[in-house]
Formats: C-alpha cells, sequence, structure tokens
C-alpha cells in the first residue's frame, strides 16, 4: 500500500493535476469481504461517487461500525 500511495502522488505531482502539492494522508483502510460478497462489493465501487453524494463516507462509517461493532 505504502508504494501504491507514493508512486501515485508522485506521478499526480509530475502531472500537475492539483494547484498544490498532491499528498495522501497518513493511515490507510482495508478490510475484506467473502467471496460471496465480492459482486456486490464492485456494483458499490462503481456506484461510489453516485452514493458518496446522497451518504458521506463518514456517516457510512458510523453505520458499519454499529452493524458490525
Amino acid at each position: 500500500m505504502m508504494l501504491i500511495k507514493g508512486e501515485s502522488a508522485h506521478w499526480l505531482n509530475e502531472q500537475r493535476l492539483f494547484r498544490g502539492k498532491f499528498h495522501w494522508q497518513d493511515d490507510y483502510y482495508a478490510i475484506s469481504v467473502s467471496e460471496s460478497q465480492v459482486e456486490q462489493v464492485r456494483d458499490y465501487i462503481a456506484r461510489q461517487e453516485e452514493h458518496h453524494k446522497a451518504t458521506t463516507f463518514e456517516k457510512e462509517m458510523l453505520v458499519w461500525k454499529k452493524i458490525f461493532g
């Protein structure tokens, strides 16, 4: 993960896609899902931008925390 973050930030800064210097947050988050849920996760990722227009990631994480502890 560290390499992906480092290389992608380097590339983004070389491309000058942002006004200032791009950098990732210090931490990262990963979860795993069972094979039976892979298609649902792919669908979620495909609709993520639309989904987060109505629900912020922070609100969604609070719901997940209540459900899964």
